[in-house]
């Protein structure tokens, strides 16, 4: 199909790439490219072009044929459909999400219109809903979409929940937002969708439910052992470093993590104990670690 570009190189992932790495390749693009986000002329075709991609590329079956017939693939006629019919018509099958469509036209038609307005591909926006936990998968397309608006949390209020106060339509409303949410997460207001945008923290780093942190200590600290504080999401916490504590030592604090609003699953915090070296030596402080050199 000329004009259209490779879907592999749409999402800047090799031939031989995982699911998993074609998953992480359309987060990444998806978030950049989004219209509500990304208010450049070009942001909605992009949008489309790395959803068409992801849609075959994610499903084993489609991207079976798109590895061996290209983008002719997904013509009327090929790939999925397009065999002569017993009286000369044309037997066209389409895929929509978890159904199939089959129609057969006769007298040379190119095959029927099905409504869709995206090349014969799902609506993206409702693909991108759909991977990021928003909107039914069953929604009735573009054209009856609720309006999307986004939001800009901090790290703790994404993790811990927040209620915050925004201008909707005019109108001010208070919104809850539940506690656990992470950065692109979809949440469905009944009349409208908000995308989340988390804010970096300089503390904390989130890893799906489980986050990590840093924790400088000193070279003694780590010889002798000692009880540190370090940070949590609900507060300080007396942490024990065990004597003879070697430098990057990643100590597991269970339960510490961020809920899971769904399941109920709660994640881990880690924390990574870093030795920090001092650049200034007193001549005392020299005199015994000489000393404790030659012993």
């Amino acid at each position: 199909m000329p004009g259209k570009r490779d879907y592999y190189e749409v999402l800047g992932v090799p031939r031989t790439a995982s699911e998993a790495e074609i998953k992480a390749a359309y987060r990444k693009l998806a978030l950049q490219w989004h219209p509500d986000r990304n208010k450049s002329p070009e942001a909605e075709t992009k949008f489309k072009e790395i959803n068409e991609a992801y849609e075959v590329l994610s499903d084993k079956e489609k991207r079976a044929a798109y590895d061996q017939f290209g983008h002719a693939a997904f013509e009327p006629g090929a790939g999925f459909g397009g065999e002569t019919g017993p009286f000369g018509g044309k037997t066209y099958t389409y895929r929509q999400g978890p159904f199939t469509y089959t129609y057969t036209t006769y007298g040379g038609g190119e095959g029927p219109d099905l409504g869709f307005d995206f090349g014969g591909f799902s609506d993206p926006f409702e693909i991108f809903a759909q991977f990021f936990g928003g909107a039914s998968p069953f929604g009735a397309g573009r054209a009856s979409r609720k309006p999307r608006y986004s939001l800009s949390l901090s790290f703790m209020e994404a993790a811990l929940g927040a209620e915050k106060e925004v201008v909707i339509e005019g109108k001010r409303r208070k919104i809850k937002i539940p506690a656990g949410v992470d950065d692109g997460s979809v949440i469905d207001f009944k009349d409208f969708y908000l995308t989340v945008d988390v804010l970096p923290d300089e503390t904390f780093r989130r890893e799906g439910l489980d986050i990590y942190v840093e924790k400088e200590i000193t070279f003694p600290q780590a010889a002798l052992g000692a009880i540190v504080e370090v940070p949590t999401l609900t507060g300080s916490l007396g942490l024990r470093v065990r004597p003879g504590t070697q430098p990057g030592t990643m100590i597991r604090l269970r339960g510490k993590g961020i809920k899971d609003a769904k399941t109920g699953r709660i994640g881990d915090e880690y924390v990574r104990l870093k030795v920090v070296v001092p650049t200034h030596l007193s001549r005392r402080q020299r005199e015994v670690l000489e000393k404790f050199e030659e012993l």
